[in-house]
């Protein structure tokens, strides 16, 4: 099953992943996938706040997956596979993929060998949008100052356990 969302900002993208986070259990997987700056860290910081998680959700760019745990449930995994080239070297990492909640950016392509069921998640950000560049915002670019634009979302469901993503909509009603 596929579901496709528009999501308005950070906030939304947060709220997208808290929304997720009510649905989760240990085993349970997704994969995230989305240029840099999509939104895939945003949407796990909702996703472990909702959790519950200690600490901070950060990237895991610099040390591969980041074990955010909780005082009641399953640990949260937050996995950057992009610089692994294929399963064998996600395999490598010996993640608990059945007593934790994993979360993999980067992951489509890599996860098929190692777990029968996943939520892939594609986050697609417009292309030349917002305002036009001018010289004095290539000198001094400032983040607060760039426009914020909506994310196209993609929910697939891989597997028996995430068959139905009926719960996505009753979430919003």
């Amino acid at each position: 099953m596929t579901e496709r969302l528009t999501v308005a900002d950070p906030e939304a993208m947060a709220e997208l992943g808290a929304r997720v986070a009510a649905q989760l259990r240990a085993g349970d997987v997704i994969v995230l996938t989305g240029e840099l700056g999509a939104g895939k860290t945003t949407f796990t910081r909702g996703l472990g706040a909702a959790l519950g998680v200690r600490g901070t959700v950060t990237s895991p760019t610099f040390v591969l997956a980041r074990t955010h745990p909780r005082d009641d449930g399953p640990p949260l995994v937050h996995v950057d596979a992009y610089r692994l080239s294929d399963s064998a070297e996600l395999g490598d990492l010996d993640l608990d993929f059945e007593g934790s909640i994993v979360v993999v950016e980067w992951g489509a392509g890599l996860i098929e060998q190692l777990v029968d069921a996943w939520l892939s998640i594609v986050i697609e950000r417009p292309t030349g949008a917002g305002a036009s560049v001018t010289d004095s915002a290539l000198a001094a670019p400032d983040p607060d100052d760039a426009p914020v634009e909506p994310r196209l979302v993609t929910l697939t469901g891989v597997g028996e356990r995430w068959a139905d993503l009926g719960w996505l909509h009753a979430a919003r009603d």
